[in-house]
C-alpha cells in the first residue's frame, strides 16, 4: 500500500498557479504518475484537467448553492454559522472516465493515470466523499489494461483555496464506496521527473495464427482473433529474458546512470501456441508483424527489472490501444454512413471497416495497417506518445495533445519523432491453401488433427501432387548421377 506520495515540484507549483488564476469555484482532472509496490510509494508528474464535454459544459461544478454561501459569509457572518453549507459536487464521471481512457493511450513505459484531482473548497469536498470515489474507480477502470499488474489503490489529491493547500489520500478500489475508502497519505513535493532513468527497446515481432472456427459456433470478428493473438504474445513476452546494455540482467539491480538504456528481448523458441486448434475448422491464416518502439521511464530508487516490466506492458498496451483506435474509427464510419456497410462487405479489401469484418465474409487476402506510434516531447526531456494513421501526418497531433494533456506540440518538426515503420496485418482467407501459405515459415507447424481435418476439407491437391513428383524427379536425377560418375572413374582406371 502507498503510505508516501511525491510530486514534482516544478510541475504542481505550475498546476497550483494556473487554478489560483484561473477563479474557478471547483474543476477535475487526471494525475499522471506512477505508484510502485516495491517502494510503498507514489510519485506524481503532472495534474492534467479534464476538458469540458462535448456540449462545451464543465465535467465538474459545486451544487447547492455554494458561491451564495460564500456571499453570505461576508456580508452577514452569524447566519451563516448556523446554516450550515450544504454545497457539493456534480462530477460527469463518465466524461472523466473517457478522458482517462484517451490519456493512457498517450503514456508511455512507468507512466500511468494514477487518480484524480480535485479544486474545490474544504466543505463542499467533505460532502462529495461517495462521489469522488466513484469518480476514483471509473477512472481506475477506464485506464487499465488487460496486462496492467496495478495495485488495488488510487490517489485523490485534493487542491483547497480556502485556505490553500494540498492534501492526498490513498483510495482502496477493493472497498465499497464509502468514507473509509480513504485513507491519508504522507504528501511531500521534490524533485521527481529530472532524476528519472530512461529505457529504450525496438521491438520486432513475427507472428503467425490459424483462424479457427467451432461448429455450431459464430464465426468472430477480425478485431476479436487479433486481440486474442496480441494476448497469447504478451504470455510470451511475459516469459522472455532481456539485455540491458548488452549485458544479461542478474538480481534486482539499481540503474545509477542517467544514460539512455538499451533494452533487447531474447524470446525463448517457438512453441505451438498459435497452431493448436484441436481440430476446429480453420478458416484461414493470420499474419501479425512489425515493429513498436518503447520507452520506460524509471525513478532511480526502483530496480531496473521494474523497468522491464513497464516496457514489455507498454510493448502490448501500445497494440492494443492501436487496435482500439482502428475499432473506434470503424464504430464512427459505420454510425455517419450505413450505407457503405453492403459495399464494404462485397469488397472487403479496402480498410475501411476491417476490425468489425465478420471473417465468414472474407474470401480475398486483406492487408491493414496499424497506426505509427509519435513521440511528443513532454515534460523535462521525457517524452509523451500518439498514434497518427497511415493516410495522416504529425500536424494531427497538435489538437489531440492541447486538448487531452493540455500541452503544445513543439513547432519544430525534427522534436517529434517517428521510429517505427508501419506494423501490417494479413489475413489469408480459407479460399488459400492454407498448407501453401503455412508451409513458408517454420514457425508455423500445425499439429496432426489439424493436418488430418484441412485434408477432409480439401478436395483437389495439386501442391502436394507435384510436390511429390519433384521428388522422384530429383531421386532419379541423382542416381543417375552417381551411375555416371562411376562409370566415368572406371574408364579413367582402365
Amino acid at each position: 500500500m502507498v503510505k508516501a506520495v511525491v510530486g514534482d515540484e516544478l510541475q504542481l507549483k505550475l498546476a497550483e498557479n494556473r487554478l489560483t488564476d484561473s477563479g474557478l469555484p471547483s474543476q477535475v482532472g487526471l494525475v499522471i504518475g506512477k505508484l510502485s509496490p516495491k517502494l510503498d510509494k507514489g510519485f506524481v508528474y503532472d495534474l492534467v484537467p479534464t476538458p469540458p464535454n462535448d456540449a462545451g459544459d464543465p465535467p465538474c461544478s459545486v451544487v447547492g448553492g455554494a458561491g451564495e454561501n460564500d456571499k453570505n459569509k461576508k456580508k452577514n457572518p452569524s447566519k451563516s454559522k448556523s446554516q450550515p453549507d450544504a454545497s457539493a459536487l456534480s462530477i460527469d464521471i463518465d466524461w472523466v472516465s473517457e478522458h482517462a481512457r484517451q490519456v493512457s493511450r498517450m503514456l508511455l513505459g512507468g507512466m500511468k493515470v494514477v487518480g484524480i484531482y480535485i479544486w474545490v473548497n474544504e466543505i463542499s469536498f467533505k460532502n462529495s466523499i461517495t462521489t469522488l470515489c466513484q469518480t476514483v474507480k471509473g477512472v481506475a477502470a477506464a485506464a487499465s489494461s488487460s496486462i496492467t499488474t496495478d495495485q488495488n489503490e488510487r490517489l485523490l489529491m485534493h487542491i483547497s483555496y480556502s485556505p490553500l493547500r494540498w492534501t492526498c489520500r490513498n483510495c482502496s478500489l477493493a472497498d465499497y464506496v464509502t468514507s473509509s475508502s480513504l485513507r491519508p497519505c504522507d504528501f511531500k513535493m521534490g524533485k521527481v521527473l529530472g532524476s528519472l532513468r530512461t529505457f529504450r527497446c525496438t521491438y520486432t515481432f513475427d507472428v503467425r495464427m490459424p483462424i479457427d472456427h467451432e461448429n455450431g459456433l459464430d464465426v468472430r470478428r477480425f478485431a476479436d482473433v487479433l486481440r486474442d493473438g496480441i494476448m497469447i504474445h504478451a504470455k510470451e513476452l511475459a516469459s522472455a529474458k532481456a539485455l540491458v546494455n548488452g549485458k544479461v540482467l542478474t538480481g534486482d539491480e539499481q540503474c545509477a546512470s542517467e544514460d539512455f538504456h538499451d533494452v533487447e528481448f531474447l524470446l525463448p523458441l517457438l512453441e505451438d501456441k498459435y497452431t493448436e486448434c484441436n481440430g476446429k475448422e480453420v478458416l484461414g491464416l493470420l499474419l501479425f508483424g512489425g515493429s513498436v518502439c518503447s520507452l520506460a521511464y524509471l525513478n532511480s530508487k526502483e530496480p531496473i527489472s521494474q523497468a522491464l516490466i513497464d516496457i514489455k506492458e507498454d510493448i502490448i498496451k501500445s497494440l492494443e490501444s492501436r487496435l482500439d483506435i482502428m475499432c473506434d474509427e470503424a464504430d464512427r464510419e459505420l454510425e455517419s454512413d450505413t450505407n457503405d456497410i453492403q459495399e464494404t462487405d462485397n469488397h472487403v479489401s479496402t480498410d475501411k471497416f476491417v476490425p468489425n469484418l465478420d471473417l465468414q465474409v472474407q474470401r480475398k487476402h486483406c492487408n491493414l495497417s496499424f497506426p505509427r506510434r509519435v513521440l511528443v516531447p513532454w515534460l523535462e526531456g521525457t517524452y509523451i506518445c500518439d498514434y497518427v494513421q497511415p493516410s495522416e501526418t504529425a500536424e494531427a497531433l497538435k489538437d489531440h495533445c492541447s486538448e487531452l494533456m493540455s500541452t503544445e506540440v513543439p513547432t519544430d518538426a525534427s522534436e517529434i519523432l517517428e521510429p517505427e515503420s508501419e506494423t501490417s496485418i494479413v489475413v489469408s482467407p480459407s479460399t488459400i491453401s492454407f498448407w501453401s501459405i503455412a508451409s513458408g515459415s517454420s514457425s508455423a507447424k500445425l499439429n496432426n488433427s489439424l493436418a488430418e481435418n484441412t485434408r477432409d476439407k480439401a478436395k483437389e491437391k495439386p501442391s502436394e501432387s507435384a510436390d511429390y513428383t519433384m521428388v522422384k524427379l530429383s531421386l532419379l536425377i541423382l542416381i543417375a548421377s552417381i551411375i555416371l560418375g562411376l562409370a566415368v572413374n572406371a574408364l579413367r582406371v582402365s
